[in-house]
C-alpha cells in the first residue's frame, strides 16, 4: 500500500484544488464587469458536472471501478428536489409529508435517497468485476433512466419543471449570483473531504485493492465493504450534484440520467486526469465550456470534440492534470494524494 504523503507536502498537494476554486470564485466578477450574467451560469454548470465528475473519479481513479450508473443517481438526486419542489407548488402532500423548495431539506433529501440507492446498486453491481460490472450499472441506469420517463405526474419524457422559488433557509436561491457560491462550496467540500479520505487508511486500501486485489484479501483486508462504501459515498455525492443541477436550471429531465450522461462523466474524468482529486474538475470545465464554443460554431463539433480529447489524453498521458501537476513541480504521477 502506498504511504501516507509526507509533513509539508500536503499544501502542494492541495494548492491547485485552491486554486481552482479562487479561479471560479472570480467568475462572478469577472461576468459583473463585462456585463455578461451569461458567464455565470456557465460557470455554475462547470461547477456543478465538476462535483459529479470528482465523485466519479473516486471510484474510478482510486476505486478501478468504472461505473456508467452515475449519470442515473445524478438523475435521481435531481428528480428528489423536483418532485418535493412539486408537491410544494401544488400544495399536495408526498406520502403523507409535505412538499418543499427549501435546499435545506431537499438537498439532504436527495442523498439520503441516492446513498440508499447506491448501496443498492453497489451491493449486486460489485459482486461481478471488469465488463460485467460495467454492464451491470449500465443496467442499472437504463432502469432508473426509464423509471422517470414512466413519471407521467412529473412530466415523464418532457421533464420537470421547478414552478416554485428554490430557497436556502431565508435565502431565495433565484439569484444565480448567489447559487453560483453555493454550487462552489459544495465543489469545495467535496474535493477537501475526498481528499481526505483518499489519503486515509481506508483510502490507502480501496487503492491498493484496485492495484492487486489478490494481495488485499491476503492481508485480511474484505475489498467488497471497502469498495461497496466508495461507491455510495460517490453516489451522495453525484446525488448532491444533480440536485443542485435541478435547483439551478429549474428544471431536471431524462436526458440528465441517460447513459450517454454517463459517458460525459467518464469523458470528462479521464480528460482531467484521474490520478488526482481535483482533475475531473479540470476536465468538467474543459468538457463544458468546449462543447459550448464548438457546438456554436458547426452542427458537427462532436467531431472536433473527439479529435481535441484524443489529443489532449494521447499528449498528456495524467490527463490536464499534468499541466496543474508540472505548474506546481510534480509529475502527474506522483498526484494520487492530491
Amino acid at each position: 500500500m502506498a504511504d501516507r504523503a509526507p509533513i509539508g507536502s500536503g499544501w502542494r498537494e492541495r494548492a491547485p484544488a485552491v486554486l481552482i476554486v479562487f479561479l471560479l470564485a472570480a467568475t462572478p466578477l469577472v461576468a459583473r464587469a463585462l456585463g455578461d450574467p451569461f458567464i455565470v451560469k456557465v460557470a455554475t454548470r462547470v461547477v456543478v458536472f465538476a462535483i459529479a465528475a470528482v465523485a466519479l473519479n473516486f471510484v474510478v481513479g482510486f476505486g478501478g471501478l468504472v461505473s456508467l450508473c452515475h449519470a442515473g443517481l445524478f438523475g435521481v438526486g435531481g428528480y428528489v428536489v423536483g418532485v418535493l419542489a412539486w408537491h410544494d407548488f401544488n400544495a399536495e402532500p408526498l406520502l403523507f409529508l409535505p412538499g418543499t423548495s427549501n435546499l435545506l431539506v431537499s438537498i439532504p433529501a436527495a442523498a439520503v435517497v441516492v446513498g440508499l440507492l447506491a448501496a443498492i446498486v453497489g451491493a449486486i453491481s460489485l459482486r461481478t468485476s471488469g465488463p460485467y460490472f460495467l454492464m451491470i450499472t449500465l443496467a442499472f441506469n437504463q432502469m432508473f433512466y426509464y423509471g422517470a420517463v414512466a413519471l407521467q405526474k412529473y412530466g415523464g419524457e418532457d421533464g420537470l419543471q421547478i414552478m416554485s422559488n428554490v430557497t436556502l433557509g431565508p435565502f431565495d436561491m433565484s439569484d444565480r449570483y448567489r447559487f453560483f457560491y453555493l454550487a462552489l462550496a459544495f465543489l469545495a467540500a467535496a474535493m477537501f473531504v475526498l481528499g481526505r479520505v483518499v489519503r486515509s487508511r481506508f483510502g490507502m486500501a480501496l487503492r491498493a485493492a484496485s492495484r492487486n486485489e489478490t494481495r488485499v484479501i491476503a492481508v485480511g483486508v474484505d475489498p467488497w465493504r471497502y469498495r461497496l462504501v466508495a461507491f455510495v459515498i460517490s453516489g451522495v455525492v453525484v446525488g448532491i450534484a444533480g440536485a443542485l443541477l435541478a435547483a439551478g436550471q429549474q428544471f431536471i429531465s431524462p436526458v440528465d440520467m441517460g447513459w450517454d450522461r454517463s459517458g460525459d462523466l467518464v469523458v470528462m474524468t479521464v480528460l482531467g486526469g484521474i490520478g488526482s482529486v481535483w482533475g475531473p474538475a479540470l476536465g468538467a470545465a474543459a468538457f463544458v465550456v468546449l462543447e459550448l464554443v464548438l457546438s456554436s460554431w458547426t452542427s458537427h463539433w462532436q467531431l472536433a470534440f473527439g479529435l481535441l480529447v484524443i489529443l489532449i489524453v494521447v499528449g498528456l498521458r495524467g490527463g490536464l492534470a499534468d499541466l496543474g501537476a508540472l505548474a506546481f513541480g510534480r509529475r502527474g504521477t506522483e498526484t494520487a494524494h492530491g
